[in-house]
């Protein structure tokens, strides 16, 4: 295995220039073998967490290949997503993978959240089809990305409004108090469980989804009472977001997980001040967390993703599950696919990261053109 080099690389966007104090919107490291300019290379971003040191950035530069962690407008910034501006920042790195750095192949890696923002990317690559987020218009750079030639899913969520919904704590009876408990639908009092009974599994699964819906209906009707007083949008909090009953059941959707979530107790993380989608603006929640309107969905995504693709998932992640890999595996187009489960946590933190940089190196080595 070579060493490997970093070059820092800062681009403007289509639809974002420079900020006045000089900082790119677009931003991020790209790693290849030191002395040799790959012709095959990975590209990887998130909607929130930077992604440019990757934890794989190194192990597959090592193994003879670029890999360019990229960041777009919105790292640190969820609050204030769009996707379509995501994906023509995500464009701009493809596009300096293939004209600056003289890449051949173009290997997209969806890991974690960022698993349906690349698929959101690819899709719209290879048949434009976003419609644009509420009271405005798609911008022309979104009309014109170009695809990557393969696609590999790694330990993605199924989307963000699916995995937000898993999530949400729905025994909150009042929006403005963190606190409040409705003791029928509250996962950590121990009359329930766990293990917990089916029927209040169904029962909890439609009150999240229920609650993920008030908050659609109220953001599309706040958005109105703004607009007659002359205002755009407004930010606003989600509170209790730790609340999957995966998190403490092991018997639903099995795996070899240990109990908890991925900052520990969920119960604490449940009621402290970290997690998804805390803070959002209106337009932000319905572009990015909304199961009615969000695009930021792996399944209709992956259904438009007809390059080869594979699917990997560590067997004890503690927030996607097999059931997650089976079904965006089910749901790619592509004919060539496959689905691989690894040992490991979430991001392979074990001591499991050259196994699955091996995994990749051997698949994308046997496909490249």
């Amino acid at each position: 295995m070579s060493a490997a080099a970093r070059e820092w690389v800062a681009l403007p966007s289509p639809t974002l220039a420079r900020a006045g104090h000089g900082s790119a919107p677009c931003q991020g490291v790209y790693h290849r073998p030191a002395g040799a300019a790959p012709k095959t290379a990975f590209i990887a971003s998130h909607y929130n967490v930077d992604f440019s040191e990757h934890y794989l950035a190194e192990p597959l530069a090592e193994r003879g290949h670029g890999f360019l962690g990229w960041n777009t407008r919105y790292r640190g910034n969820e609050a204030y997503f769009l996707l379509e501006h995501a994906v023509v920042d995500i464009g701009v790195g493809v596009r300096w993978l293939r004209e600056v750095a003289g890449v051949d192949t173009i290997v997209i890696i969806g890991n974690s959240g960022g698993g349906s923002l690349m698929g959101a990317y690819q899709s719209q690559a290879t048949e434009p089809n976003l419609h644009p987020a509420r009271d405005m218009s798609l911008p022309d750079a979104a009309l014109s990305l170009s695809p990557a030639d393969l696609y590999v899913s790694l330990n993605a969520h199924p989307g963000r409004p699916d995995v937000l919904t898993s999530w949400l704590d729905p025994s909150v009876t009042d929006e403005a108090d963190p606190m409040s408990v409705d003791p029928a639908l509250d996962m950590f009092d121990e009359r329930h469980g766990p293990p917990y009974a089916p029927e209040f599994v169904v029962q909890y699964r439609a009150a999240q989804i229920a609650r993920n819906e008030r908050f659609t209906t109220w953001a599309i009707d706040e958005l109105d009472r703004l607009a007659s007083h002359g205002a755009w949008d407004r930010l606003f909090n989600v509170h209790r977001v730790w609340a999957d009953l995966r998190f403490t059941d092991l018997t639903l959707d099995p795996s070899d997980r240990l109990a908890g979530c991925y900052v520990g107790d969920p119960r604490k993380a449940n009621y402290g001040p970290l997690g998804i989608g805390r803070t959002n603006t209106l337009r932000s929640w319905l572009s990015m967390w909304s199961l009615r309107e969000s695009q930021c969905v792996g399944a209709p995504h992956l259904g438009r993703i007809e390059v080869p693709s594979i699917v990997i998932q560590s067997m004890a992640d503690r927030g996607v599950y097999p059931s997650d890999a089976h079904a965006l595996h089910e749901a790619l187009a592509s004919k060539d696919k496959s689905l691989e489960f690894l040992p490991g946590e979430h991001y392979f933190e074990d001591a499991g990261r050259p196994e699955v940089a091996d995994l990749i190196t051997s698949w994308t080595d046997n496909r490249r053109g």
